[in-house]
């Protein structure tokens, strides 16, 4: 059986200042699937992405209306790190490029956690997980 793929979709306001955003962060886009209207950010080459689509664009695929991130929240995003540093490094750095910190950071023993607003107002967690200190299952 193949592996599954996912493909987060993500309404946006401005396709430069997100990709110049994201790229801060240390993403890339596929350009084969990357135009004025959506693109493509690998998260994990083969298995994960996020599409990022403008707005009038997203608005195509869907009968609803589009929440606004700044004033709701539909969906938090979680991407895993190889590191706590890797944690506090890709909050600072998605601050230094105009997001804002999502709360604080926070210490699970096993688990380290912390996280950001993108630009739209998307929640996007950031956590180090360390297995070897995973409280073993009752």
């Amino acid at each position: 059986m193949m592996a599954r793929q996912i493909f987060v979709n993500l309404p946006i306001k401005n396709m430069e200042k997100s990709q110049a955003f994201f790229g801060k962060l240390g993403f890339t886009f596929n350009p084969q699937f990357t135009n004025e209207q959506g693109a493509c950010m690998v998260i994990s080459e083969g298995s994960n992405y996020a599409m990022l689509l403008v707005e009038p664009f997203f608005q195509s695929f869907i009968k609803k209306s589009i929440a606004d991130a700044t004033k709701t929240t539909e969906v938090l995003i979680c991407l895993s790190c190889e590191s706590r540093a890797e944690v506090d490094d890709m909050v600072k750095k998605a601050v230094a490029a105009g997001g804002k910190p999502h709360g604080t950071s926070n210490d699970h023993g096993f688990m380290y956690q912390h996280g950001f607003e993108d630009l739209d107002g998307h929640i996007w967690e950031v956590m180090y997980m360390d297995p070897a200190a995973t409280p073993p299952q009752m």
